[in-house]
Formats: C-alpha cells, sequence, structure tokens
C-alpha cells in the first residue's frame, strides 16, 4: 500500500443528481429525486434535481447521475483505536482485564511512530470502505503517526493520546509517565496538529479509564480541555469489577460516573465510551451534565454487556455508535454495528422486561446515532452530521441495486437493515472523493510487496 502522488480530487464544484438523498437534517427530509451542489469543500444547495439542476448545471465543473442511488451523509465512528488495527485477532475470547494487561497493553506499548501510521493507514482503509468520514480516536501512544495517516487519507478525525498515570498493569515504559508529563504531552500535541489537514484534524485530552487515572489527573484534563475548548474522550464503566474499584478507592456509593459528577468532570464535552454499567441516578447525572455516549455494540457484547441505551437516548442524551479497536470486535465497519445495535437493543428489552419491543431503537434512531448524533458527539455537528446548506460535503453514496438491498420499500429502513459494507460505493469528505466505485483514491490498496507500506 503506498500514497498515490495527485490522486484525489481537487476540491471544485460539483453537482450530483438523479439520487435519493437522505439529509438527516431537523426535518428528516428525503429527496426522491434529488440533487447537492457542492462548492469546494460545502454544500451549497440541495434540493429536488430539475431545481438544483436548473439553477447549478451551468457552475458545475463536474456534474455527475446517481442513477437512483442512495446520497446520505458520511458515516461518524466515535470510538475507534485506529493503532490497534494490527493487533486484529491477538485478543479474542478473553475477559477485559486479561485482555488490557496480558494482550493490547504489551501490544500497544511497543508500538513506534511508524507502527502507528501503518495501523491508521489500515484502519482508516476499512473505515471509508464502511462509509466513514470522520472518526474519534479512543486513545493510541502515537498521534503523529495517526495524524500523517488521516491527512494522507483524506478522513476527518479528533485525535487522542491514550493517557495512564497511575494503577494496575501498566507495562514498565508506561509506569514512569508522571500527572505533567501526560498533560504536557497532549498541550503540545494540540498546539502541532489540532486544526490541521485542511481543519480535518482536531485534537482532544485523553483518559484511558479511572482505574489507570489519579484525581489530579482527572480534573487537569478537565480544566485543560476547557481552556482548550476541545473534548476528553473516555472509556467509562465498562465493567462492574470498574465500578467497584471505584467504589473502594474513591468513596461513593455508585461507580465511576458517580464520582465523576461528584468531581464535576462530566462536561458538555465529554465523549463516554461504552457506559454499560450505570443506574438511573447516573443517567440522569449524564443527561443534566450534557455528556456524549459512544455505543459499541459488538464490543460490548463480546466483553461488557447490555447498554441501557433506550433510557439514555429518553434523557436526551445524545447516543453515537463505534466500532472500537479491531482486537475487541474483527470488523471495523459502522454499517455492521447499525445492525447490530438495533438488534442487540431489541433483544436486550426481552431480557429486561420480560417482553418483546420491536420498537426499540427502530431505523430512523439508529441511523441518527451513526450521522447527526455522531455530529453532536464529536462536538463537530454545526459542519458535519446532515446534508444541508454550508455544512461540510461530506457524503455517502450507496448502491442499493444489488442482492442484499433489493426491492427497495423503505430507504431508511434498507440502509439500517439490509445495507452491507458492499454496498457502499463512493466516498467524499470534505468536498473531495476519497473512494470513488469502490477504490480507495488516495493510497494503493493493493500493494503487497515489502514496500507495500512505504510512504511516498
Amino acid at each position: 500500500m503506498e500514497a498515490k502522488s495527485g490522486s484525489s480530487t481537487s476540491a471544485t464544484t460539483i453537482l450530483l443528481h438523479n439520487a435519493v438523498i437522505v439529509t438527516m437534517d431537523s426535518d428528516s427530509r428525503v429527496f426522491q429525486n434529488g440533487a447537492v451542489f457542492i462548492d469546494k469543500d460545502k454544500i451549497k444547495a440541495i434540493g429536488q434535481s430539475p431545481d438544483i439542476l436548473h439553477q447549478f448545471s451551468h457552475l458545475a465543473h463536474h456534474t455527475l447521475d446517481l442513477h437512483r442511488q442512495i446520497l446520505l451523509p458520511g458515516f461518524i465512528n466515535t470510538h475507534v483505536h485506529t493503532s490497534q488495527q494490527l493487533g486484529r485477532g491477538i485478543a479474542d475470547d478473553v475477559d477485559l482485564m486479561t485482555w488490557l494487561h496480558h494482550r493490547i497493553w504489551p501490544y500497544e506499548s511497543n508500538m513506534t511512530q511508524e507502527d502507528s501510521y501503518l495501523s491508521t493507514l489500515l484502519c482508516g482503509i476499512e473505515l471509508i470502505h464502511s462509509g466513514v468520514t470522520c472518526f474519534a480516536e479512543a486513545g493510541g501512544q502515537h498521534v503523529e503517526g495517526m495524524a500523517r495517516a488521516v491527512e494522507l487519507l483524506g478522513l476527518r478525525a479528533c485525535l487522542t493520546e491514550s493517557i495512564m498515570d497511575s494503577g494496575k498493569g501498566l507495562p514498565a515504559s508506561w509506569g514512569t509517565r508522571t500527572t505533567d508529563d501526560c498533560i504536557q504531552s497532549q498541550k503540545k500535541l494540540y498546539e502541532k496538529h489540532h486544526n490541521t489537514a485542511d481543519g480535518r484534524i482536531r485534537v482532544w485530552l485523553g483518559i484511558r479509564q479511572i482505574m489507570n487515572a489519579t484525581d489530579r489527573l482527572l480534573l487537569e484534563t478537565r480544566d485543560v480541555a476547557r481552556e482548550l475548548k476541545t473534548g476528553i474522550h473516555m472509556h467509562v464503566a465498562e465493567i462492574p469489577y470498574e465500578n467497584q474499584v471505584v467504589r473502594d478507592t474513591r468513596n461513593v456509593d455508585d461507580g465511576t460516573v458517580t464520582f465523576l459528577d461528584k468531581i464535576e468532570f462530566l462536561q458538555e464535552n465529554l465523549l463516554a465510551a461504552h457506559t454499560v454499567w450505570v443506574n438511573d441516578t447516573e443517567i440522569g447525572f449524564l443527561s443534566r451534565a450534557g455528556v456524549k455516549v459512544s455505543h459499541c455494540p459488538a464490543s460490548a457484547m463480546r466483553m461488557l454487556g447490555f447498554a441501557r441505551i433506550r433510557e439514555m437516548l429518553n434523557a436526551g442524551i445524545p447516543v453515537s455508535l463505534g466500532t472500537d479497536g479491531a482486537p475487541s470486535n474483527n470488523r471495523m465497519s459502522i454499517v455492521d454495528e447499525m445492525y447490530l445495535a438495533s438488534l442487540i437493543n431489541k433483544g436486550r428489552e426481552v431480557y429486561a422486561k420480560g417482553t418483546t419491543d420491536p420498537t426499540a431503537l427502530p431505523a430512523e434512531t439508529v441511523l441518527e446515532m451513526a450521522t447527526i448524533n455522531g455530529a453532536k458527539s464529536v462536538l463537530w455537528d454545526d459542519e458535519i452530521g446532515s446534508l444541508e446548506v454550508g455544512k461540510k460535503a461530506d457524503i455517502v453514496v450507496v448502491n442499493p441495486f444489488s442482492w442484499s438491498m433489493v426491492p427497495l420499500h423503505d430507504c431508511i429502513s434498507n440502509l439500517v437493515y439490509c445495507m452491507r459494507t458492499e454496498n457502499v460505493v463512493s466516498v467524499m469528505c470534505n468536498g473531495k472523493w476519497i473512494m470513488k466505485d469502490k477504490k480507495i483514491l488516495n493510497v494503493d490498496e493493493c500493494r503487497s510487496d515489502s514496500n507495500a507500506f512505504e510512504f511516498i
């Protein structure tokens, strides 16, 4: 796999027409014969094909007839460890603490910048093929390597360093990091990489998990994030053992969320990943503080449990979707996560209440989780997450005319319940095609010789 010089389509005026456009805007508009006019990196107009063609065809450098394919906002993966892609398959069928202490952290602690770059390239290619245009990095060791790959691929990302300053299980090379080191490292990364790659890269602060964070690290991370006006990405309430450790060491009655509320860590800029083991009171804390939650169905089912997603959504919490990393999922497809999210949460109703409820997490809600809720979760909904005039041109083209999606009675239902990754044919980010006709444009993903990962 190598970089391809000048292979991406330059930002220009593009008119896409004759498409079924699923806008995901506040009015849930769907244009059965729609068109969108793109000027550089933004959507200039959207509406019925005849109207848009009449007004803008003479201004378009490129006009593309989509032949009734589906156009929708780029998917947003709100929890993914890109640096773990090279570790796919090394930690299957084990509990979380074994997974962390004996499989993943030894692997991560031996990675180099180049390893992180290659891993992020591989992960990014898989994300693009599933229609992802933006992701929230859940925490890795080498943000510079990640940023290099993101810039090359043309993706949008919120990058985060994995931060721990205490606790059990840390490899020797990590155990020497002080709280000051952790904070200063992130500040330097913010200064160097925030708002780079034509504004596609943002740098967030990270807390890997509460069991490996001192109170001082939590409080200073909260304050620095507020100062920098950026987000915080943290694994929260993953397993009962975590809540028990918090009760034993932090002197609270419940668990992680209760303690974070006590120290005023819960804020609108916090993206809480997984958040499986929470009670009604803690859901109230999350809602009141404006916290966002990333639901990772496949990962949760492997090691964590049933997250209380319906209750969170009912409480007004923006819940989005993530794949997590390759060693905890293996499939880095947000398309699969949409399907799983609906089924798992319908099934949970039976488990929790003893009765079925097919209305739990309907298709419209799941699609919101992958688009506009994802944008809210990464604090970017003013520019992405829906197809609207003035927003960035982050767009996915889906071909529904294959055996997996026909017949097409309801496009929303089909996108959630029938779509496969192979139905995603083209992806645009920031007004530039990064995949067209299933071909990644900025790297040659088919290279398999010894120089396959050489950056040119």
